[in-house]
């Protein structure tokens, strides 16, 4: 049955399509790659909202200098959880395991992932990895307040519950890697005949590069995550200079890892866009070739630039012009991206629906901090603004500007065709410009402090900064109401819009070609692999 038209379908299965199971456990206990990849996306959002109360809250004792609404031990462990929960919980997580689950398999023409019973087992991990974080806050000593970096010796020797956070961090490794090595296989084995790797769409491509992120770079995490706990319960005296140890080994070792997460969160967001643009200037992507290599380039390059973290650290000049240097190479394959994006879109039929005026903002933001970088990555720049605000605006930019704007392109995006229902396109326009203008209002503030000294992480500041800080408070409360309006529009219409026919955009990829709402088995017989990004004769059938 054809449910495309169907006000009344608003679920994924037929009673005999769960397995024998009914309620929660057939969610919790499926295997389906589209159930995972909602329940992933569910409890990412959930830890978004926890997290992003925390930010404002931070925000809110920042408005002002002295001492208000938190005491310095609450405002350490207060940016410390805010840290932890987006960073592990949210930001790594965020598109490949929601939309890379639901779609990668609809994308390369496969019914599911290849090893989908361990998809669930990577869920469940991550879910045990959140329920440990949770649990460092409200037992032990309190809430871990090292920052999210748990940067040693601190980390041995606070008396906060630092112990249960950092195997947190090792069990959702774990989810990680699991995921990572599904779609690696998942894309080597299960494409439909003739989806050759010059077909495979970009979001594919980008999970690929990403994929093998994880897979190499995680485990180097676990490790280090490892390491602390084990330094802290035996005293090994690894880190700790008191008992022998090198700081900078732990440094080496968590940026090893931790500047590769960066594209790990960026990279797979970056494919929603090149999704996007093309369908929406209804033109073929420009430079397809480039855009899949340029994933691959930056997944590789962004593995050896880790030390730029370290400019200030006392190590040698000879690997400080290295670092930089591989700093300024791996800028190159992602204004690469940003070329062929613009180049997409010079003299298309554009249509501002909202997943492009989400991913244009994502381009704006992610080129304003990607530009910071480049002055983060100069050794000479770098000592002047190293550990200053300037650090937290282009962090900001980039993560939040980019994953967050490329997570929430890809809502607007496949909402209609994950819940065959249509939200209100006025109401998102509203609330993009309302996220814009706070995040600009909020961070752009930052990279002024910064440059004027002020210190990341403090819990007080000179008046100086006073006026700045009222202004990116401001800014944190535009923010959070266009959010605010974002969730409850996609909220309202997911649940109550109207319905939404197969192929609302126009899109040329396979999973337009299949019923809104999603079935659960999708092909039932091997698709036929289209060209990527052939609009001739697709248009939008709504």
């Amino acid at each position: 049955m054809d449910h495309t038209h169907d006000p009344q379908a608003t679920a994924f299965y037929k009673p005999d399509e769960t397995g024998g199971k009914s309620g929660l456990a057939s969610w919790i206990f499926s295997t389906d790659h589209k159930r995972i990849g909602l329940l992933y996306l569910s409890l990412i959002l959930l830890m978004f909202c926890a997290a992003t109360v925390l930010g404002l809250i931070i925000k809110l004792k920042l408005m002002t200098p002295g001492s208000t609404l938190l005491s310095p031990q609450q405002y350490n462990a207060m940016f410390t959880l805010h840290g932890v929960i987006m960073i592990f919980l949210v930001v790594i997580p965020s598109v490949p395991a929601s939309f890379g689950n639901i779609f990668l398999p609809l994308h390369i023409g496969a019914n599911d992932v290849s090893f989908p019973r361990l998809n669930n087992f990577s869920w469940w991990l991550y879910v045990i990895g959140a329920l440990l974080a949770l649990t460092s806050i409200f037992t032990g000593d309190g809430a871990p307040d090292t920052g999210w970096t748990f940067y040693v010796p601190f980390s041995e020797r606070t008396t906060t519950n630092v112990s249960v956070a950092v195997i947190a961090v090792f069990i959702l490794g774990f989810s990680s890697i699991l995921t990572g090595l599904n779609f690696i296989t998942t894309i080597h084995r299960l494409r439909a005949p003739g989806m050759t790797w010059k077909k495979l769409p970009l979001f594919a491509w980008s999970l690929y590069a990403t994929g093998w992120i994880q897979v190499l770079a995680t485990p180097i995490l676990g490790i280090t995550a490892l390491l602390i706990f084990a330094e802290r319960v035996l005293k090994l005296g690894l880190f700790n200079p008191a008992q022998g140890g090198d700081p900078l080994l732990y440094q080496h070792l968590f940026w090893i890892y931790s500047h590769p997460a960066v594209y790990i969160m960026i990279l797979p967001a970056m494919g929603v866009i090149s999704e996007i643009i093309p369908v929406f200037s209804r033109k073929p992507i420009f430079g397809y070739n480039m855009i899949a290599f340029s994933s691959l380039a930056i997944a590789f390059a962004g593995s050896l630039v880790w030390a730029h973290h370290m400019f200030t650290s006392g190590m040698s000049d000879t690997a400080v012009l290295v670092f930089s240097f591989l700093t300024f190479v791996v800028a190159i394959p992602s204004a690469i991206k940003v070329f062929n994006w613009l180049s997409t879109l010079y003299k298309g039929s554009i249509s501002l629906d909202p997943p492009l005026l989400f991913a244009l903002g994502f381009i704006l933001m992610f080129s304003i901090g990607g530009l910071t970088g480049l002055v983060l990555g100069s050794a000479g720049t770098d000592i002047h603004v190293h550990d200053t605000y300037f650090v937290v605006a282009h962090f900001h930019y980039v993560i939040f500007g980019g994953t967050g704007l490329g997570m929430f392109a890809a809502m607007h995006y496949w909402a209609p065709k994950v819940f065959g229902r249509m939200y209100d396109h006025a109401k998102a326009a509203w609330s993009f410009w309302l996220i814009i203008l706070g995040m600009n209002v909020l961070y752009f503030p930052m990279f002024i402090m910064g440059l004027q000294g002020m210190p990341r992480r403090y819990y007080d500041y000179l008046p100086q900064y006073a006026p700045l800080q009222m202004v990116s408070t401001w800014g944190s409360w535009f923010l959070a109401a266009g959010l605010i309006l974002m969730f409850w529009n996609l909220y309202q219409g997911c649940r109550y819009g109207p319905p939404a026919t197969k192929n609302p955009w126009g899109g040329a990829t396979l999973e337009w070609t299949l019923p809104s709402p999603l079935q659960h088995e999708a092909f039932h017989h091997d698709p036929v692999a289209p060209e990527p990004y052939d609009y001739k004769g697709v248009n939008p059938d709504g």
